[in-house]
């Protein structure tokens, strides 16, 4: 049953129809091969006995000849900053100790509401603020892919948990958040796929808030295919998300077919960055020879105020970040720390309670939002934004989706880059620009750097135009042709003293 595994999203669901196999044993197969990469530890809970029942019921639901969508009965894995009822949420926090919610978060309720299957709640950088995973009380998650000297790896984050369940074939699909890159980015450096809608297609209801006007929720798979199929379950309007856009969602597979012949890409000449490795330029510039050859037309544009996209970024999300956590104090739930007043309780709780990066920022969005600041920094971050959207919007007059490098870089070893928050904060510097205006993208696995690692190639599109973004990311693929997959790691890695054991809905 191992080659289970092994199957698209697509093909597992026609496999089900087929009666090629039963949920359960899909499922079966799954759980296996998660007890078999716990090394990785990409997941914080895992839920076998709930994806078990839940597999039972879609074969039941099969048995009965009910109508089933193309998810129903598939495995997946999902971030632990999605609430799920009854079952440990973590936020890959000290502080959320114990939580566990009274009810689900829209996005993991409309999945199972179509059949999902989970596998269990994957780890994350604590409260998704990070781009390597390595801020996750809950340890780091190692890349299935292998660095030089067989090096462990990061997978990426914030959703590196997600992402890393993906691409070591122990989830047919998966979601994270995305709040600056954080599905894009880990989906690069693990080679599969992974997209950000436009903000407000998927309800934030449910989902632990980072920074409120950029969070959004996000299919990985291991194809644009599959994506479509993930999202497609994800998405529809909310009225308990004042953000949620009133719309119907569309079939985001529809033009997956069509070609990009007649399509205009952007290509924005300030996204080539001084000192940027040859190889990620070149890819570049191979993905732009790619979509040519398929009949598109590729035009330089400009995007003057993306060059200081990344300094608006570590002020807005910082400041949201400041007011969405100031709830946690150790009063009404998760961890707490006793103190001899009030105040001390509150100071001892956070203090513990926070890991270093989450207090880092923290404390940059109190400064920013104080007084004698306010102005200076956040007010100013605000205009700033609205001149990049207007950027965006000036282009998309003129052409249909943006070609971009996903990363500056392919994987890095795990530990580096740690001691450095600006390096490590340059890991969102393509991805950010696009959070900040809303927009729906994507990234694809297009080639390997020189040390084998993979690397993808990112696409940006119109306010709710997803159709015509997976239509020119699935060009993208199949000129690719991208099937590089990683070793994964052997069972000699201890598995973290952190590790949350089997919860089944404590």
């Amino acid at each position: 049953m191992s080659d289970l595994c092994d199957l698209s999203l697509a093909a597992a669901a026609a496999g089900l129809a087929k009666g090629d196999f039963t949920a359960t044993e899909l499922t079966q197969a799954h759980i296996k091969a998660v007890e078999g990469a716990k090394a990785l530890n990409a997941f914080i809970t895992e839920t076998s006995e709930i994806a078990q029942a839940q597999a039972q019921a879609s074969d039941e639901r099969r048995s009965a000849g009910k109508s089933l969508g193309p998810i129903d009965g598939i495995p997946i894995a999902v971030k632990d900053l999605f609430c799920t009822k009854g079952v440990l949420t973590t936020a890959g926090s000290h502080i959320l100790d114990g939580f566990t919610p009274p009810y689900e978060s829209t996005v993991t309720e409309n999945l199972f509401a179509a059949g999902a299957v989970m596998l269990g709640k994957t780890n994350l950088d604590e409260f998704a603020m990070g781009s390597s995973n390595m801020s996750s009380f809950y340890g780091p998650v190692k890349n299935p892919w292998k660095g030089k000297d067989s090096k462990d790896l990061v997978p990426g984050g914030s959703s590196g948990g997600s992402a890393a369940a993906v691409a070591g074939r122990f989830a047919l699909g998966a979601i994270g958040t995305d709040t600056g890159g954080s599905i894009r980015q880990p989906a690069s450096f693990c080679g599969i796929v992974g997209m950000k809608p436009t903000y407000g297609r998927c309800s934030r209801w449910g989902i632990v808030a980072f920074a409120s006007s950029l969070d959004q929720a996000g299919p990985f798979a291991r194809n644009v295919e599959d994506t479509t199929l993930m999202l497609g379950a994800m998405t529809g309007f909310d009225p308990k998300d004042s953000t949620s856009a009133p719309m119907d969602a569309p079939d985001y597979g529809s033009g997956l077919r069509d070609g990009v012949k007649g399509l205009k890409v952007g290509i924005p000449k300030e996204y080539t960055m001084d000192g940027m490795p040859p190889e990620i330029d070149a890819l570049w510039k191979q993905g732009i020879d790619w979509l040519t050859a398929a009949g598109a037309e590729c035009i330089d544009v400009s995007l003057p105020h993306t060059k200081y996209a990344l300094p608006v970024y570590y002020i807005v999300a910082p400041a949201e970040a400041s007011s969405n956590l100031a709830r946690y104090d150790g009063v009404r739930y998760g961890l707490r720390v006793n103190g001899d007043t009030l105040d001390d309780m509150y100071e001892a709780t956070r203090g513990e309670g926070f890991g270093d990066e989450v207090r880092r920022r923290v404390l940059i969005g109190t400064y920013v939002l104080s007084a004698g600041y306010y102005d200076a920094y956040y007010i100013k971050a605000q205009q700033v934004r609205t001149l990049i959207a207007g950027d965006f919007k000036q282009a998309f007059e003129k052409v249909d989706v943006l070609l971009t490098p996903t990363t500056p870089s392919a994987a890095f070893a795990i530990g580096e880059k740690m001691d450095d928050p600006v390096a490590m904060y340059l890991n969102d510097v393509f991805t950010v620009p696009a959070s900040l205006a809303g927009l729906p993208a994507i990234s694809v696995p297009a080639g390997l750097d020189k040390g084998g690692l993979p690397l993808g190639l990112h696409l940006i599109a119109k306010p709710f135009d997803e159709v015509t973004l997976f239509r020119a990311a699935q060009a993208l693929e199949d000129a690719a042709g991208f099937d590089a997959r990683p070793e994964l790691l052997s069972s000699s890695f201890e598995t973290p003293a952190s590790r949350v054991p089997q919860d089944e809905g404590n």
